[in-house]
C-alpha cells in the first residue's frame, strides 16, 4: 500500500512539475499584469514556438503558435535600434497600474526590463517601440476569441 500512494506521489509531483515547463523554459517573454480590474498576459518565445496567454475582465485565452524567422530578426532589430539594455527604469511608487515586464534571455539583447516603477523620461519612446513591436507580434498571430 506504501508504493502505491509513493508512486501516486511521485506521478503527481511528475505532472506539476512539467505543467510549468512552458512558464520557465523561454528564450524571450513579454507580460502585462495588473490594475484595477486586473489582466494577466503573457507571450513565451522559445526559438520559433510561442506561448500565449491572457486572462482578465472574465476571459481566458491560450494559445500556441509558430513564430517566423523575419518576425522573430525584426523583434531583436526592434530590442537594438531601441537600446533595449540601456533603458533606465524610473523607481518613482505606482500603484494599480498595468505592469509590463520584458525578459530576454539570449543573445545581444539579454537583459529584463520593466515599466512597474515607469521608465526614465529620455527612454520612454523607446520603450513604447519596443512593446509595440510586441504587440504586433500579438495582434498578427493570436485568433482572440
Amino acid at each position: 500500500m506504501k508504493r502505491i500512494i509513493g508512486l501516486l506521489f511521485a506521478i503527481i509531483v511528475l505532472v506539476s512539475c512539467n505543467s510549468q515547463k512552458v512558464y520557465s523554459e523561454f528564450d524571450i517573454s513579454y507580460s502585462k499584469s495588473g490594475g484595477y480590474a486586473p489582466i494577466y498576459e503573457n507571450l513565451l518565445i522559445k526559438g520559433n514556438n510561442a506561448h500565449y496567454s491572457f486572462e482578465g475582465h472574465g476571459k481566458k485565452h491560450k494559445q500556441d503558435f509558430k513564430i517566423s524567422d523575419e518576425d522573430l530578426k525584426k523583434l531583436d532589430n526592434t530590442l537594438s535600434q531601441n537600446n533595449f539594455r540601456r533603458i533606465q527604469e524610473d523607481h518613482q511608487k505606482i500603484y494599480d497600474n498595468v505592469a509590463t515586464s520584458i525578459n530576454v534571455k539570449k543573445g545581444p539583447n539579454e537583459g529584463s526590463k520593466t515599466d512597474a516603477s515607469s521608465i526614465m523620461t529620455n527612454y520612454k519612446s523607446n520603450w513604447t517601440n519596443i512593446t509595440d513591436a510586441f504587440q504586433e507580434i500579438i495582434n498578427n498571430n493570436v485568433k482572440k476569441q
